[in-house]
C-alpha cells in the first residue's frame, strides 16, 4: 500500500540525472587536463583563452546541472514542474491527464488545451517511468474536482 509520503514524493528521473552528473565531472576534468596539457606541451593559455575556455565550460556545466535537477514536485496543492529551462506551477485541477507512451517524457494534457512535457519522468527509464507516470495519474484522479 502506498503511503502519502511515497504518493507525493518528487518525480525525478534516474538515467538523464547520472549522464548529466558524469558528463559535469568529466567537463571539468577536461578543462583542467586542457589547461595541463597546453602548458605541458611548451604553449601555455593566454589568460583570455583560458577565460573563454572556462566560459564555455561552465554553460555546458550548468546546462548538466539542469538536466540533472529536472523534476515534478507534488503537493496537496498542485504540481511544480521543473524542465530545462521553464518552472511551471500548476494546480490541480488545471491537469486533465497524465500520458507516458512512446514519448520521451510524461505529458500533461491542461485543462486550458495545452500540454506540458514533464522532464522528470522520462521514457528511457522504462519500468520505472510507467511506475511514476502512473503514480502521477493517481494523483491527477485523486485531487481532481468533484463536479467534473
Amino acid at each position: 500500500m502506498t503511503t502519502p509520503a511515497e504518493l507525493y514524493a518528487p518525480f525525478r528521473p534516474r538515467w538523464a540525472r547520472y549522464v548529466a552528473i558524469v558528463l559535469a565531472v568529466l567537463l571539468v576534468a577536461g578543462f583542467f587536463a586542457l589547461i595541463w596539457g597546453m602548458s605541458a606541451v611548451g604553449s601555455p593559455m593566454e589568460p583570455g583563452d583560458i577565460g573563454g575556455v572556462a566560459v564555455f565550460a561552465l554553460i555546458l556545466i550548468w546546462f548538466c546541472f539542469r538536466q540533472a535537477t529536472v523534476r515534478a514536485v507534488p503537493s496537496s496543492e498542485g504540481l511544480v514542474v521543473r524542465n530545462l529551462f521553464i518552472t511551471t506551477r500548476l494546480t490541480w485541477p488545471q491537469i486533465i491527464a497524465v500520458h507516458l507512451g512512446d514519448r520521451p517524457w510524461a505529458q500533461l494534457d491542461l485543462a486550458d488545451g495545452d500540454t506540458l512535457s514533464v522532464m522528470g519522468i522520462q521514457s528511457a527509464d522504462g519500468d520505472f517511468a510507467r511506475q511514476e507516470a502512473r503514480r502521477l495519474a493517481t494523483l491527477v484522479a485523486a485531487n481532481e474536482p468533484r463536479d467534473r
